[in-house]
């Protein structure tokens, strides 16, 4: 996903260039995101690497299985975050590199750590998490716009409902780990309560946020109709998700069927952000395919 967002700031910032975005540099750009993304990946399963083994989902990840040596996760870590940095400064331009190294840092030494003390974790790693398609559209662009900025506001607001879904379908995992997360709060009931508003909350924001760009004459009419139709499916979904505060805490056959409005969410989030992007980049201004 990461790479898709980059993928559609790169495209976009071309097109306001009037350059064409298929060229060499959006090879240069995603291969140093990609390889970025890949170190703090590692650095976050060195710091994780003890929880990571008490959940089942990310039980087998190398570090937590002992298939890779803490060392090996080490090195491969640092070396692939800063020589990544260091080549997009090179290749792209020195605030995208920029940008590329606080994200890493951003999601490593603060979002990671702050898992295991505070629910406020979600919120501060929707930050570095959204940034991508802003860094993208640095890539091509080499300034901070304000068509890069609703990207980012893009990204960032649809994170809340997709990991809302995610936390709660795997709270009992993530209370094992002593990972802080609305869903795995002691009271279940307000658990339930307040994961459903704050993704009620965000995917409302979403049906005014996703028509940001057709404002700023990013995209036309289509996409304005393709954003405002997405948008109220995600928000549908959410409402949907609040079923969960039917029997947030009840027998196993009732956590199942809790689980089934939150997994549907989250399919709802995954199909969701590729196909707004995709409208986006059909419909942009100044389109130039050669």
């Amino acid at each position: 996903m990461v790479i898709v967002t980059s993928a559609a700031g790169f495209y976009l910032g071309s097109l306001r260039s009037g350059i064409s975005p298929f060229n060499t540099g959006m090879v240069k750009a995603l291969g140093g995101i990609a390889v970025v993304t890949c170190g703090a990946s590692a650095l976050n399963q060195v710091l994780e690497r003890t929880t990571d083994r008490l959940m089942r989902r990310t039980s087998n990840r190398p570090m937590a299985a002992g298939r890779i040596s803490l060392a090996h996760g080490l090195i491969v870590g640092f070396l692939a975050t800063f020589l990544g940095s260091l080549y997009l400064a090179r290749a792209t331009n020195p605030l995208t590199g920029t940008l590329t190294l606080l994200t890493a840092v951003a999601y490593v030494a603060i979002y990671t750590p702050l898992k295991r003390f505070s629910t406020i974790n979600t919120f501060i790693g929707a930050f570095p998490g959204a940034l991508p398609p802003l860094i993208g559209w640095t890539a091509a662009r080499g300034i901070i716009e304000w068509p890069g900025v609703a990207l980012f506001a893009i990204l960032f607001v649809w994170q809340f409902p997709h990991f809302m879904a995610i936390g709660w379908m795997y709270r009992e995992d993530y209370a094992r780990a002593g990972i802080r997360i609305t869903p795995t709060l002691d009271d279940t009931r307000y658990a339930a309560r307040s994961t459903v508003i704050q993704a009620l909350f965000y995917a409302t924001l979403m049906v005014g946020v996703s028509l940001w760009p057709f404002f700023l004459g990013t995209a036309g009419v289509p996409y304005a109709a393709a954003a405002a139709v997405l948008s109220l499916g995600y928000l549908w979904y959410t409402i949907r998700f609040a079923g969960i505060l039917r029997s947030p805490d009840s027998s196993d056959a009732g956590e199942r069927s809790s689980r089934q409005p939150a997994r549907d969410l989250l399919h709802a989030s995954i199909v969701f952000l590729p196909l707004l992007l995709a409208a986006m980049m059909l419909d942009a201004r100044g389109r130039l395919l050669f």
